[in-house]
C-alpha cells in the first residue's frame, strides 16, 4: 500500500493545469495512467470504471474502494494538476452528480419489488438498458467514432477479435458485415483454430474486451498491431489494456443487474458502427 506521509505529498510535482472538462480529465488519464506508479495506477483503474463515485465519496471512501491508502488518492488529484481533492470533485460533480441519483434511484425502487419473478428481472434489466444507451452518447466520442468508420471503411479486411462476454459483439459485426459484402473474419477461437495470419499491414481489428479483460483478445490485438494493422477498441475505460496499443476506443459503461451485465449499449454501438461502415465503404 501507498504510505507517502501527506506532508511529503503536498510538495510533489503536479500534473500542471488541471483540466476543465471531464472529457479532458478522461484524456489525460488515458495518455498518463500507464506512467503512473502502481498504487496509483490501482486508484486510476478504479476511477475510470466508476466515475460517478468521485462526486458523491469522500476520500477515505474512494481510497476504501480502490484498496489504496487516502494519501494515495491526494498523490493521484496532484499529477492530474489538481490542488486536492476538493478541486478534482467538483469537475465531477458539475457533469455527474444529477445523473448518480436517477438510476440508482429507479434501480433501488424495482429492487423493493422483489427480484425472483422473471418479470422482476425483465424490469430490471430493461431499466439498466435504458441507462446504458443513454449513458452511450455521452461516453462514445464523436470524433472517435468517426475516425473508426474512417479507418474500417478503408481496410481491406476487418478483423473481429473478441471472446467470452464480448464475443456475441464481434459475432454480431461479422453478420452485419456479412450481409453488406463488406470483407471480415470473426475470429472464433473455435476448436482452437487461430486464423491470425490472415491479418494484414492493411487490415483493421475491431477488439472488444471490458473488465477483468480477456488476456487472448489483449495478446491478439497486439500482436496485428505489430503487424501493422490498425485497431479499434471496443472497451469500458479509457485505461484498458488496448489503449496501450495507440487504439481508437469507443467506450461503453454497461450497467448491471446484481452480477449480470447485459450487453444493450454495446451492441447498439456495434450495429451503429457496421451499418456506417457499410454505407461509407458503398461512397468509396
Amino acid at each position: 500500500m501507498d504510505d507517502t506521509p501527506l506532508d511529503v505529498l503536498k510538495a510533489a510535482p503536479d500534473g500542471g493545469t488541471p483540466p476543465q472538462t471531464i472529457d479532458a480529465f478522461f484524456r489525460r488519464l488515458g495518455e498518463t495512467a500507464e506512467k503512473l506508479p502502481k498504487r496509483l495506477k490501482q486508484f486510476a483503474d478504479f476511477i475510470a470504471a466508476n466515475p460517478d463515485r468521485v462526486a458523491v465519496s469522500t476520500v477515505a471512501e474512494l481510497a476504501e474502494g480502490a484498496n489504496v491508502q487516502p494519501s494515495a488518492v491526494m498523490r493521484f488529484c496532484q499529477e492530474m494538476g489538481f490542488s486536492g481533492f476538493s478541486q478534482m470533485q467538483r469537475l465531477f460533480r458539475s457533469d455527474y452528480s444529477q445523473k448518480w441519483p436517477d438510476y440508482a434511484t429507479r434501480l433501488a425502487k424495482l429492487r423493493e419489488h422483489g427480484t425472483e419473478s422473471p418479470s422482476a428481472l425483465l424490469a430490471e434489466f430493461v431499466e439498466v438498458g435504458r441507462a446504458s444507451l443513454e449513458n452511450l452518447l455521452t461516453t462514445v466520442d464523436p470524433i472517435a467514432l468517426q475516425q473508426a468508420v474512417d479507418v474500417l471503411a478503408r481496410a481491406e479486411t476487418i478483423h473481429m477479435i473478441g471472446f467470452r462476454r464480448a464475443f456475441p459483439v464481434t459475432s454480431y459485426l461479422a453478420y452485419a458485415f456479412e450481409k453488406m459484402d463488406v470483407p471480415a473474419v470473426l475470429h472464433s477461437g473455435i476448436a482452437n483454430i487461430n486464423m491470425e495470419h490472415l491479418i494484414r499491414p492493411n487490415d483493421a481489428v475491431i477488439a472488444v474486451t471490458f473488465a477483468p479483460y480477456t488476456p487472448i483478445t489483449i495478446e491478439m490485438t497486439a500482436r496485428a498491431r505489430t503487424i501493422g494493422a490498425d485497431i479499434v477498441a471496443i472497451t469500458d475505460v479509457v485505461t484498458s489494456p488496448l489503449a496501450q496499443l495507440k487504439a481508437i476506443q469507443l467506450l461503453v459503461t454497461e450497467l448491471d443487474v446484481g452480477a449480470f451485465r447485459a450487453l444493450s449499449a454495446s451492441l447498439s454501438l456495434a450495429i451503429s458502427l457496421a451499418v456506417s461502415v457499410g454505407a461509407q465503404r458503398n461512397r468509396i
